[in-house]
């Protein structure tokens, strides 16, 4: 299972008015585990950028005038996309837009609907939790993300922060295994009661080389999980 979260910027609000796509920030996830692939590039909109959004994401005319324009980095960004699921907050707004850059390309571009599915966050949100504030930030807040860079929008970081929410959203990382090995869930059915009567079992204590091997792995864990190992952070792991 592939999923892209997906984030961009734009010089206004309305694709009516003509406005376009200044960034676009991606990340990849595999199974419900975050990859180092990622999809970021900075666009020449080639026309000047609202107060308003400016002020929301900081990105200048300037910073912009020398980035590549859309249709030069279009083939890239389908390549990456292509037959995933895009995982959008507020999707209508970005695949708005989206489809209006691949317009400008031309009718054999297509539209986005055409390269993958669409996942809108935002409605996943709302159904889980009606009536309450469902931005981004009111999500991070809920689930205990942390969006503390987050001082203005950009779509990477924008990017990498939902990707946490997403799958606080949809109920956590499916597995630990750091392989890409199916996941097996266990059934009622298939479970099986141990017998108090049983006799008891023998301890056998780990020797070094199996405490050094289980050191590394919880090493390597801690770096693929960000820093994020339990067990590493729980005194007494080593035992």
């Amino acid at each position: 299972m592939r999923q892209i979260i997906l984030d961009t910027e734009t010089t206004g609000l309305e694709v009516k008015q003509d406005h376009r796509i200044i960034e676009i920030g991606c990340v990849e996830l595999r199974n419900r585990r975050k990859t180092d692939r990622q999809f970021h590039h900075y666009i020449n909109p080639e026309r000047e950028i609202d107060d308003g959004a400016y002020e929301v994401h900081g990105i200048s005319n300037e910073f912009l005038s020398d980035k590549p324009m859309f249709r030069d980095i279009a083939q890239e960004f389908i390549d990456f996309i292509r037959d995933s699921e895009l995982i959008i907050h507020n999707a209508p707004f970005d695949i708005g837009f989206l489809n209006y850059e691949l317009e400008q390309l031309g009718p054999e571009w297509g539209r986005m609907e055409d390269y993958c599915r669409i996942t809108d966050t935002l409605l996943m949100a709302r159904e889980r939790h009606p009536g309450q504030k469902n931005s981004l930030d009111a999500l991070c807040q809920r689930y205990n993300v942390d969006n503390s860079q987050r001082e203005q929008h950009g779509a990477l970081l924008d990017a990498q922060i939902l990707l946490d929410v997403f799958l606080a959203l949809t109920g956590g990382q499916a597995a630990l295994s750091l392989d890409d090995e199916a996941e097996h869930n266990v059934t009622a059915s298939e479970a099986r009661r141990l017998d108090p009567n049983r006799r008891k079992l023998r301890v056998i204590q780990p020797g070094a080389e199996e405490l050094a091997a289980h050191q590394q792995r919880l090493e390597t864990i801690d770096k693929k999980s960000g820093g994020k190992c339990v067990w590493k952070m729980m005194k007494g792991d080593e035992r």
